[in-house]
């Protein structure tokens, strides 16, 4: 998205996330989150619950270690009954996301030999975002907030080293808008493109069928592609997803409710899982009073 607000707001974000993990599980104050990201308390206050919905108290225990253990015990979400009871698809990222292709084996082999790839940086709600994308879809998303923007670039130039790669955000941008929330009524579905092995299509397939909100853990994505014993290779082929946050690797965790690991850092992926849930509290209407 073109709009630096939201590379802002991410920041802000990101120091109260630092400030929550060296506070050790000692909640903070609106006073002490608000001296620590440098805005006044109704300042904080205000923006920030413009920005993600929420207040920065409630936002603040979604971003606790805490939070993922309870989202096991919640808003778990068993893959193999998923499609049967109508989860996947559920989630808006599914809504605007709905067609995706995988390249052919053989294609794939080539390492990018005969593609063209387009590419642009854009603000996101998790800092400065590079999306790549084919003329059949989005094909690459990577976030440099925590490994900076050479390590990113280079990390998805190394996906496909034979590709021709071509700056150009212009025709990308529709698609990134939709893919960090605007108004999709005026805006086309955008495809993705997935590119790897078929191990790693499978388990990518696996992860799109987590709604917004939920999570699962590596063991059940492996048992859901038919692979139980397969669970440290589930792992590594989350780790390799090309497209994250489109295609949902932040919502696999470890059965003991530990985060894992993340590519492009575990400061996003909390910012991803709490964006989730405060998106979703937001939109949960309020249970009715009753009379008297």
């Amino acid at each position: 998205m073109s709009d630096p607000q939201t590379s802002y707001h991410y920041n802000v974000i990101r120091r109260a996330i630092d400030a929550i993990d060296a506070a050790g599980g000692t909640p903070l104050s609106l006073e002490e989150l608000a001296d620590i990201t440098g805005l006044s308390p109704a300042h904080l206050q205000r923006t920030f619950s413009a920005h993600v919905g929420v207040s920065p108290k409630r936002y603040q225990q979604y971003l606790t270690l805490d939070h993922a253990k309870s989202l096991l015990s919640e808003n778990f979400t068993t893959l193999s009954a998923a499609h049967e009871v109508g989860l996947s698809g559920s989630g808006r990222l599914h809504d605007l996301f709905l067609t995706w292709e995988a390249m052919s084996p053989g294609a794939f082999a080539r390492k990018g030999g005969g593609m063209t790839i387009r590419w642009g940086w854009f603000d996101s709600p998790f800092g400065l975002t590079l999306v790549m994308g084919t003329d059949k879809g989005i094909c690459g998303m990577a976030f440099a907030a925590e490994t900076g923007e050479e390590a990113a670039m280079e990390d998805m130039v190394s996906r496909w080293p034979n590709a021709d790669f071509v700056e150009d955000p212009t025709v990308l941008r529709p698609w990134v808008e939709t893919a960090f929330g605007a108004d999709a009524a005026h805006l086309s579905k955008a495809p993705l493109f997935l590119t790897g092995a078929p191990f790693q299509i499978k388990v990518w397939e696996a992860l799109l069928r987590i709604p917004s909100g939920h999570v699962t853990t590596y063991s059940e994505i492996a048992q859901a592609i038919g692979s139980p014993k397969a669970v440290r290779a589930v792992g590594t082929a989350v780790g390799r997803n090309p497209i994250s946050w489109l295609i949902p690797c932040h919502r696999a965790l470890r059965k003991s409710g530990g985060l894992g690991g993340y590519h492009w850092g575990l400061p996003v992926k909390r910012a991803m899982l709490a964006h989730e849930a405060a998106e979703q509290a937001a939109n949960t209407p309020a249970p009715a009073r009753a009379s008297a």
